[in-house]
């Protein structure tokens, strides 16, 4: 186990931490059951781990997602959609500053060359977590991606726009009618895969089969909602729950769906009924290249249910840089 200069120590992830690593992410301040080892296990033949547990004496203070790539590179995670540094509720700025250079300090003495780093969104926060941000700024990360993350506060602060109205009245009178499927077989075999087919030429991230290992495993944290008209899955959500937060992991809707209004209505009924108890509901990003370029029309669309932007930043930081944090310690 490597011990920092301010006697933090630090070690690798092992399979035998995993007790340990669930019962931290469980309490986390700023934390998501995408951390969860068994959420991550999933994929782990893609990716070399390489997350780090934290301790002060025998009390762990902090664990980070994180795989290996190319020998000499650290991602905090890329095989999640946000990664980063979990804390304590407990943790004030002082030890957030020295847990993260523990961590910079262990990745220099693993001869790394660079993390980068997946800032958890805030609006995930159980408790503010800026001081991640702080550590960010004196250590001159360079910030080298952002995406905006539409989000909608709960309850819903904006109105729907007029053209959503008349698509949800539209879907209503045509006797479209939602409900939870206990299989995502259906919405992925005859609305997401052909649609994401059909319109982009790309597959989903999971298979059907690893998102239904997933949902076995976190049944109360995702679900599946569907539209159906005729007794015909015509649109469909994959949800991801947090405490705090609904995400739709994915949307997809058929031609017959787009004509019946069936997606606006699936997202009203998300919004106003069965998810009005969260306090944000988080349509996803409309970015594309790497943040550089926007999907307007389906950011038009998000707005149009009163979703605002959120960033997503991502980070390039240099472990030999964790010195630039000892002014702000000493």
């Amino acid at each position: 186990m490597f011990e920092s200069r301010r006697g933090i120590y630090v070690e690798q992830y092992k399979p035998e931490n995993k007790e340990v690593w669930d019962r931290f992410v469980a309490e986390g301040k700023n934390t998501s059951f995408l951390f969860f080892r068994d959420y991550m296990g999933y994929h782990a033949d893609r990716f070399q781990d390489a997350s780090l547990l934290l301790y002060r004496g025998q009390r762990p203070v902090g664990v980070l997602p994180a795989n290996l790539k190319n020998g000499s590179l650290v991602v905090s995670h890329e095989g999640l959609t946000y990664g980063g540094l979990v804390l304590r509720r407990d943790c004030g700025l002082r030890d957030a500053l020295e847990i993260f250079q523990a961590c910079l300090e262990f990745l220099e003495y693993l001869s790394i060359d660079q993390l980068l780093y997946k800032r958890i969104p805030r609006f995930y926060d159980i408790l503010p977590d800026d001081e991640i941000d702080y550590a960010l700024f004196l250590l001159d990360a360079q910030l080298y991606r952002r995406d905006c993350a539409l989000v909608v506060p709960l309850p819903r602060y904006l109105k729907l726009r007029k053209g959503r109205r008349s698509e949800i009245v539209k879907a209503r009178k045509s006797g479209v009618s939602i409900l939870e499927d206990s299989s995502l077989m259906g919405f992925w075999e005859n609305v997401l895969v052909p649609r994401l087919e059909h319109r982009y030429g790309v597959s989903p991230v999971h298979t059907v089969e690893e998102i239904s290992l997933l949902r076995a495993k976190f049944p109360t944290n995702i679900h599946q909602y569907s539209a159906y008209h005729e007794n015909r899955i015509v649109a469909g959500a994959t949800i991801y729950e947090t405490e705090w937060v609904a995400h739709a992991q994915y949307i997809g809707v058929t031609a017959e769906g787009q004509e019946l209004g069936a997606l606006d209505y699936l997202f009203s009924w998300l919004l106003d009924l069965q998810y009005i108890d969260k306090k944000y509901f988080d349509f996803g990003i409309s970015n594309e290249q790497g943040g550089r370029r926007i999907n307007y029309g389906l950011l038009a669309w998000k707005e149009s249910f009163g979703a605002r932007s959120c960033a997503h930043d991502f980070y390039r930081i240099i472990p030999q840089h964790h010195v630039k944090l000892d002014a702000a310690l000493d």
